[in-house]
């Protein structure tokens, strides 16, 4: 992306094939749609914190929108979530449970013809493998990351810090529900750049320290968010979807 303006961009929540919650988001944040994707008149770019897949109603959709966007046309980013790794396995033809939300998207994509198949399956392998593991924007002061990132492993790539990318800091246990305990990290981060995360459906965004969680749980009923920088300005579209209150993570 030679000459872009990292000064702008957009971080926009966990999709989770909410394809027309994405679309009003996009137009609610200025963009126009042209041929398949979307372009904003200032040469803002919007990235992508990951969990474009999974649950929700049109997730072939996205991954199409959002392959055309960050690798045809280089006018965006994605960094990969704990979905979009489980999906990445899936394609590669590794044995995957298909389960929490990954068989909603393996039934789309089974539905289409083996030429669409190819063609989506090829797509997000490349999408997945071209794309960074977190992002680091310097000139945005900002690093964005699906479920976060400590500070003291932004610059790293090992598996330590694969799985804190994409699980967040977990502890090896359990809820009785069956989600994994996670360390709230957030609370101990001192850093001067942002940290623009998602992972963890919360009702409304949650900044603390330099850090926000803006996956609102669309896909469960609430909202899609982006995260605008440099005004550091929260834009949201309600969700379609029915409302599961459980799904929600509150902190005290």
């Amino acid at each position: 992306m030679k000459g872009v303006n990292f000064l702008k961009i957009d971080v926009i929540g966990d999709v989770h094939g909410c394809l027309d919650e994405l679309q009003a988001l996009f137009l609610k944040l200025g963009y126009i749609r042209t041929n398949n994707m979307f372009l904003h008149p200032d040469g803002r770019i919007p990235v992508f914190v990951g969990d474009i897949t999974d649950r929700g109603p049109n997730s072939i959709a996205v991954i199409e929108l959002v392959y055309n966007m960050v690798i045809n046309n280089k006018t965006g980013y994605y960094v990969p979530g704990n979905h979009c790794n489980k999906l990445y396995r899936y394609f590669l033809g590794n044995k995957v449970q298909q389960k929490n939300g990954l068989e909603t998207t393996v039934q789309e994509f089974q539905s289409l013809s083996p030429k669409g198949q190819e063609k989506i399956r090829n797509a997000f392998i490349i999408l997945y493998e071209q794309s960074p593991l977190y992002l680091v924007l310097q000139e945005a002061n900002t690093v964005i990351a699906h479920a976060g990132i400590r500070e003291d492993y932004i610059g790293r790539t090992d598996k330590k810090v694969e799985t804190f990318v994409l699980y967040g800091d977990i502890t090896g246990k359990f809820h009785p529900d069956g989600r994994p305990v996670r360390r709230d990290w957030a609370q101990f981060y001192k850093g001067e750049k942002w940290i623009v995360y998602g992972h963890t459906p919360v009702k409304e965004p949650r900044i603390i320290n330099k850090t926000i969680n803006i996956d609102t749980g669309c896909v469960f009923g609430n909202k899609l968010t982006a995260f605008r920088l440099p005004e550091e300005k929260i834009v949201t579209v309600p969700s379609k979807q029915p409302l599961i209150e459980e799904k929600f993570t509150t902190f005290d």
